[in-house]
């Protein structure tokens, strides 16, 4: 009989943390008990997972007695404060938080990506989940690069508010409705309308004039890439699509490459699925990734402004790929590797 692994799920009521649940299922992962955890509200809240209802428990401390895996989605605060006892606890801590991503002693993973880093996890029990838009651009770069190198990375995204959680999906339906009616709409998670509108603001504002979320994915990339001097900037929007993040990337790369080079690479790459003819209107929609493990890529055409670019879009489930499948991944390299 094949081993079993005992698993926590951190926020297990959230968005994210329901969507672990999902890809747990899916994947067959090999459980053994399952344990959801969550704050103080949702405790003795019931959860069906395999047609078993699981009661919610009482995130704390002592949460994580006997258990193998904690897979925590519960915001960067509650990563902070628990994940650490989980790991004394003997228990391995995938955080999809951005509490550690940034540690240099702390893993920052895509499997498909930098897989073979996941061994630092060994020095404080713990590995970080990287930002969304981060894992869906370097899914799709990751081959390029191995072929012919990148020297710089200019992304803009297109992102959508389940981003945000719970309150921004309500607030885009609720404003929605509300143009329709012809009544006046407000906004309360957002700054600015978000219904039939884009606001390039995504986190908050830092002094060199880029969001938090720009300096996510230079930052992220630099470290997963392992290379300090890939040249890497964003601008990220906010779009009232409900799942997921769209993205326009354009490279320039150390050697030549042509689109249909690009394209043969893809095709068979772990984790991308490629969707692009154009001359049948097919290439990737968020309305197509949502619910989908893959990371869609299309649009791959060879920039003509310089003699080593090339452009691509990228579309994944922000939810899935972007937090609770990748999270989940990790754990599936976890027990086949090192536990």
């Amino acid at each position: 009989m094949s081993k079993k692994w005992n698993v926590a799920i951190a926020g297990a009521t959230g968005a994210v943390g329901g969507a672990m649940l999902d890809v747990l299922d899916r994947r067959d992962f090999p459980l053994g008990e399952l344990r959801l955890l969550a704050s103080e509200r949702s405790v003795g809240k019931k959860l069906t997972f395999r047609g078993k209802e699981i009661a919610v428990q009482l995130l704390s401390k002592d949460a994580f007695e006997g258990i193998d895996i904690g897979l925590f989605s519960a915001g960067a605060d509650r990563s902070l404060e628990f994940a650490p006892a989980a790991a004394a606890a003997g228990a391995v801590v995938v955080d999809n938080s951005s509490a550690y991503r940034m540690d240099p002693e702390i893993p920052l993973i895509i499997p498909e990506v930098n897989k073979h880093a996941i061994v630092g996890y060994k020095k404080h029990g713990i590995i970080a989940n990287p930002n969304c838009s981060t894992i869906q651009m370097l899914v799709a770069l990751k081959p390029i690069k191995d072929k012919v190198g990148i020297k710089r990375i200019v992304v803009s995204t297109y992102q959508a508010v389940s981003g945000t959680g719970a309150p921004a999906i309500a607030e885009l339906q609720e404003q929605v409705k509300a143009y329709a009616a012809g009544d006046k709409i407000t906004s309360q998670v957002y700054p600015h309308q978000i219904s039939f509108n884009c606001l390039p603001h995504i986190d908050s504002f830092l002094d060199n004039g880029y969001t938090k979320e720009e300096m996510k994915m230079v930052n992220e990339t630099r470290k997963m890439f392992e290379d300090d001097t890939i040249g890497v900037t964003a601008t990220t929007v906010r779009v009232p699509v409900v799942y997921g993040h769209s993205e326009a990337v354009n490279i320039e790369t150390f050697d030549k490459i042509t689109a249909q080079e690009v394209k043969d690479l893809l095709k068979d790459a772990p984790g991308v699925k490629l969707v692009d003819n154009p001359a049948a209107n097919e290439y990737p929609l968020a309305l197509d990734c949502a619910g989908k493990f893959e990371t869609m890529v299309g649009r791959i055409r060879e920039d003509e402004s310089i003699d080593k670019g090339i452009n691509l879009w990228v579309v994944s489930d922000n939810i899935l790929k972007g937090a609770a499948l990748n999270t989940v991944q990790i754990a599936e390299v976890l027990i086949e590797e090192y536990l």
